[in-house]
């Protein structure tokens, strides 16, 4: 496990991403204990700058910018994970059940998969999130998760067959191991950087598309979130009236972790791809020598001038 983490921690984007996305884990997690100020209550008059008392202004209700996006963090993750957890559920049950069992089971859920994915899927989302009407986040990050795990039922079910028709799996079989432990104990651990690829991505996607929806005037206008902040923030007409803290305050936010997410999926993706980490052995060993050519070159110069 502490070999595994220092492989990780070496790589350049899963360092940052991880220390962006534990930055907000703890943001949402212990923020809110030490705001006094409601995100709902009056703190000021309305539209009011960034001063001492308002960390990032006022909305035009007078709300309290900074409190609003300390609690918005807790909803927005809180969603994003949850929709994250139920699309890597989703996805790898029915990904390993049709790579592994084949036949019936494989052609039956293989037709569903190759459904969802011809669907688009905002369209969808927004068709179901209308019909559903103003809903809460986390029946957003529901009706995401029951929506997006066709991609990665694919992924896994690809893998899953690849791994089937290796000779340990076929040897374990021929000796009679059991479906349940041939599926925990010698594909799972194969999985987990499709699992944890799919994760973060899922993740990504969800904290995305639920702002977007809330922005729309989708979800719940009374929930904290940062959707429900930009919300708030066209109908005021923020920008027109100078007012960019409001608006400003959850797109960097967005911004801040899907940036963060993106890092952190490009470093899984690099240690888990052997030929990824060669072709970045290969950049850095090129930069070196390069280095290296240019110490050279300026010391024949020095001898030169001397």
């Amino acid at each position: 496990m502490l070999e595994t983490l220092k492989v990780f921690l070496r790589n350049r984007k899963a360092a940052i991403g991880l220390a962006i996305v534990l930055g907000y884990v703890a943001v949402a997690l212990i923020g809110p204990l030490f705001l006094a100020a409601d995100p709902m209550a009056r703190v000021g008059r309305p539209h009011m700058p960034p001063d001492a008392d308002a960390l990032m202004g006022t909305t035009r209700m007078g709300r309290d910018v900074f409190a609003q996006l300390i609690y918005g963090t807790r909803t927005s993750l809180a969603v994003g994970f949850f929709a994250g957890l139920l699309v890597v559920a989703i996805g790898t049950v029915l990904g390993i059940a049709a790579g592994y069992f084949g036949g019936l089971i494989d052609e039956v859920i293989n037709f569903c998969t190759n459904v969802v994915l011809v669907i688009p899927q905002l369209p969808l989302l927004l068709v179901i999130a209308a019909f559903l009407g103003q809903t809460s986040p986390f029946v957003i990050a529901i009706i995401i998760g029951i929506t997006s795990w066709a991609w990665g039922a694919r992924v896994t079910r690809a893998q899953t067959m690849s791994l089937r028709r290796r000779e340990y799996i076929q040897a374990s079989e021929l000796v009679g191991e059991p479906a349940h432990r041939m599926i925990f104990v010698e594909l799972m651990p194969n999985l987990l950087s499709i699992i944890g690829f799919n994760f973060i991505g899922s993740v990504t996607y969800t904290i995305i598309t639920q702002a977007t929806l809330e922005f729309l005037g989708l979800g719940n206008p009374m929930a904290v979130s940062w959707g429900t902040m930009l919300y708030h923030a066209q109908n005021s007409s923020a920008i027109a009236v100078g007012a960019w803290w409001e608006i400003l305050a959850p797109a960097a936010a967005v911004a801040g972790i899907g940036i963060g997410l993106s890092l952190l999926n490009f470093g899984v993706d690099e240690i888990s791809n052997p030929r990824l980490r060669t072709l970045g052995t290969i950049a850095a060993a090129a930069k070196a020598q390069e280095k290296l050519d240019r110490a050279r070159a300026q010391g024949k110069l020095q001898e030169a001038a001397q």
